[in-house]
């Protein structure tokens, strides 16, 4: 039995610019968090001669090509460790939530199988790999932040180049700052982003067809993210908090998807109780709120008076790692 935990995340700078159709023309530059939420991925032998598959549906089949899962299928084509082979995928957040668990997924899955074939593998190369079956062989509007981060793990910026190479290097904090976060952001879920994917394909057509409006967007969200390093690598949270709310706007005008009137309804909410900025985490159209905030008890009792529910978190600093290793 092999058994992998590996981290989601919330992005703090830069998000959108991972997308290849941004960054091959004008390099992406993105700065992500780990958090202690996981997806669990479960690899075990059995004694009949096909692939047993679990995760929000049961699949019971005898070769790859039948298994349903796009992901699974890929991964199994690429590492062929089958049949008489028992897959579970558990998870702490349920995907759909605009916290990079198609990524995370992708990845632990990866771990696991190279776990179960005794082989080493970085986590560069894992992610990687990760990025090429979503949007190589899948071809999903997604971009590389999520796979990178949950294979590495921390506060890490990553630089996307134009040929798709990507820098990894941590986010040069210091251990108060690092406190300070986890002690002031507060994050409120809003619902179900069913259509994350929308909003991603529309990014990708527009900027692949030239979209000036689009990339002018993305150049500030790059510019902010910057900013955001600085200011982070600084010690200046306040700094942060304010770049945050300026990121939110920006967002918002790249597609009309990105937000509602409900979600626009809560987050003058928070604004107007105790917190100094904040956005949306992920692509957009639901997900998490996530807020800087210097009064955490007003933000709480505001916002869980209207009807969100809080995610308590912290920082994952291992990245996908392997925790259980059977004989």
């Amino acid at each position: 039995m092999i058994i992998t935990r590996t981290p989601l995340r919330i992005t703090l700078g830069g998000g959108g610019t991972d997308l290849p159709s941004y960054y091959r023309r004008h390099g992406g530059s993105v700065i992500s968090a780990a958090i202690d939420k996981y997806v669990y991925i479960g690899i075990n032998r059995t004694f009949t001669d096909d692939y047993f598959i679990k995760y929000s549906a049961l699949e019971r089949v005898q070769e790859i090509d039948d298994i349903a899962h796009p992901i699974v299928r890929e991964a199994m084509r690429l590492h062929p460790v089958g049949p008489a082979l028992e897959l579970v995928s558990l998870a702490d957040i349920p995907a759909g939530t605009g916290l990079g668990s198609s990524g995370t997924f992708t990845v632990g899955l990866l771990r696991a199988l190279y776990a179960f074939k005794r082989e080493h593998v970085t986590a560069g190369a894992l992610a990687e790999e990760a990025c090429h079956i979503e949007i190589d062989l899948l071809g999903q509007p997604v971009g590389k932040q999520d796979q990178y981060i949950a294979a590495f793990g921390g506060l890490t910026c990553f630089e996307f180049g134009h040929s798709g190479r990507v820098q990894v290097s941590p986010l040069a904090i210091s251990n108060e700052t690092l406190h300070d976060l986890e002690e002031h952001l507060v994050m409120f879920f809003t619902g179900y982003s069913r259509q994350s994917s929308e909003v991603l394909r529309d990014q990708q057509q527009r900027s692949e067809a030239g979209d000036e409006r689009m990339f002018e967007s993305l150049h500030m969200v790059k510019k902010l993210g910057a900013a955001t390093k600085e200011a982070l690598e600084a010690g200046d949270t306040a700094r942060f908090a304010t770049l945050m709310h300026e990121h939110w706007l920006h967002k918002k005008e790249r597609s009309q998807g990105i937000s509602s009137t409900e979600i626009n309804r809560w987050y003058d909410l928070g604004m107007e109780n105790g917190a100094l900025g904040g956005k949306l985490v992920g692509a957009g159209a639901g997900g998490f709120l996530l807020f800087y905030a210097t009064d955490r008890a007003r933000l709480r009792d505001a916002m869980t008076s209207a009807g969100l529910t809080e995610l308590r978190f912290a920082f994952d600093h291992d990245g996908s790692t392997v925790t259980a290793r059977g004989a």
